[in-house]
């Protein structure tokens, strides 16, 4: 049995997951993840590089469950007139460039000839083909750049562990503190709890296969247009 990680495990989804999953009794350890824990920083290169270090592998499921939104009276911009460079440069530090380094560090831990998964959430609103309301300007671009990043990703595993998957997933809009200041315009049905959020993600994870590797999967399994 090989182990799991979920980065971001303090927060709604990531606890979700890690319930799950050590439910499960599929790994042999689950570990968990989180700067609140003091485990692992995003926004701190060295701190991610360690957290790999101490787990070491084999992995067979890494899964970046973090993301940032809103933070310290910042929204997301509706114009381009409130667009701010240091806001900008915080969405991408925590939205593209963390999880983008958790991909270069766990990475190497992933089970080489085994069936391995490694992913990161994202949105659907960082489809660009897929914007036709415009708005949110650091929010989508940072989950652009996450999504193109993974399909980078996935091309390089391929190379040495041709078993291995390595994918984007939109987790729909779930009930937690990332999403709170916008529930109030979801339609019926549409609010998921983190546990739903987790479950679904999860099975989606399970029916991947390595062709679909580098794509963007919705929680509902529909595959996501760049």
């Amino acid at each position: 049995m090989h182990d799991a990680v979920v980065i971001g495990a303090s927060g709604g989804i990531g606890a979700a997951l890690v319930r799950r999953l050590e439910q499960s009794a599929r790994y042999g350890t689950v570990y968990t993840l989180s700067r609140s824990a003091g485990t692992i920083d995003l926004t701190d290169p060295a701190s991610i590089a360690a957290a790999a270090e101490r787990i070491g592998g084999p992995v067979s499921l890494a899964i970046v469950a973090t993301g940032l939104l809103h933070e310290d009276g910042h929204r997301p911009e509706r114009s381009l007139r409130e667009l701010e460079a240091d806001w900008l440069l915080r969405q991408y530090q925590v939205n593209t460039v963390g999880p983008a380094l958790v991909l270069r560090h766990f990475t190497p831990l992933l089970a080489k000839d085994a069936p391995a998964t490694i992913a990161c959430l994202s949105a659907r609103i960082g489809s660009i083909s897929d914007n036709r309301l415009g708005g949110w300007y650091g929010y989508r671009a940072a989950k652009a750049a996450l999504n193109q990043i993974v399909k980078c990703a996935a091309i390089e595993i391929a190379r040495t562990r041709k078993q291995a998957v390595c994918v984007a997933l939109h987790p729909g809009t779930v009930e937690t503190g990332l999403s709170a200041p916008f529930q109030g315009g979801v339609a019926a049905g549409k609010l998921f709890t983190p546990d739903h959020a987790a479950a679904r993600l999860l099975a989606v994870l399970d029916g991947l296969t390595p062709a679909e590797s580098g794509e963007i999967f919705a929680w509902d399994g529909e595959r996501i247009a760049p």
